[in-house]
């Protein structure tokens, strides 16, 4: 006989809430370290989603799929993003730096790394270059968090 209990997943953010306030406090330095330097907040949007589809984070892809829309990300970018490097939707410094989130999400073969690395450094700043990173990193973070909670996606009323 199975245990039901056995099968639920403890919501670590709530098990242990100060962890996930720091990782909260990571995510907004993250935010403002990208404005900072010039980046739009629709690209910290196109990195969490990108990031979240690799990582396969629903939760994560429900809230920041929408919150990429209201910072000026079109319906269009969101649903080729998977496919952007076959797109002619994204500028090249927007390309270099969704290379740069998925190389810091996959953690390829160091040749891989090297190259995306180099066109990442080719068309962003030094402080760009960290901030994307970070954000990667951070948003990689959350979608953990998510996963392992199994936090749900609520369907939303326009969906009905």
């Amino acid at each position: 006989m199975q245990n039901p209990a056995a099968d639920a997943r403890i919501w670590i953010d709530k098990q242990s809430p100060e962890p996930f306030r720091a990782l909260g406090g990571v995510a907004l330095a993250a935010r403002n370290a990208a404005a900072a330097a010039g980046l739009d907040r629709s690209l910290v949007e196109l990195i969490n989603v990108r990031v979240s589809q690799l990582n396969g984070c629903a939760f994560c892809l429900d809230l920041h799929s929408r919150a990429a829309l209201t910072a000026g990300v079109t319906a269009q970018q969101l649903e080729v993003l998977p496919a952007w490097r076959r797109s002619e939707l994204f500028t090249p410094s927007e390309c270099a730096a969704l290379a740069l989130a998925e190389t810091t999400t996959t953690l390829p073969d160091e040749d891989t790394l090297a190259r995306e690395y180099a066109l990442a450094r080719h068309h962003l700043s030094d402080e760009q270059v960290s901030v994307v990173i970070w954000v990667a990193t951070t948003i990689g973070a959350f979608n953990r968090v998510s996963i392992m909670s199994r936090h749900p996606v609520r369907e939303r009323q326009e969906h009905r």
